[in-house]
């Protein structure tokens, strides 16, 4: 799974042809870590889109400049723009229409 930071997140996210879905996440949040074996099977099934991750705790710069402001936050970026957000647990299907 890709792992996202300030050096990265431009041509990654910002410049890629196909969605992707950024989860924001901390190695100490409880949700995040419930959400991880969901978002890894996303990451490994996806064909038409990407699945990336950001460490709030490693990249605050980030964090802040799309105002998460709680964990896990995931957010679509379709042609280098936010498309859509959610917080907290979602179940698979929610992340995949997400991403259509």
């Amino acid at each position: 799974m890709l792992e996202l930071n300030k050096d990265n997140f431009k041509k990654e996210v910002l410049e890629s042809s196909v969605p992707v879905l950024v989860d924001f996440f901390a190695t100490w949040c409880g949700p995040c870590k419930m959400m991880l074996p969901i978002v890894e099977e996303l990451a490994a099934a996806g064909q038409n889109f990407k699945v990336a991750k950001i460490n709030v705790d490693e990249a605050n710069d980030l964090a802040q400049k799309y105002e998460v402001m709680s964990i896990p936050t995931f957010i679509v970026f379709k042609n280098g723009k936010e498309t859509e957000r959610v917080m907290g647990t979602q179940a698979k299907e929610k992340l995949l229409e997400m991403l259509k």
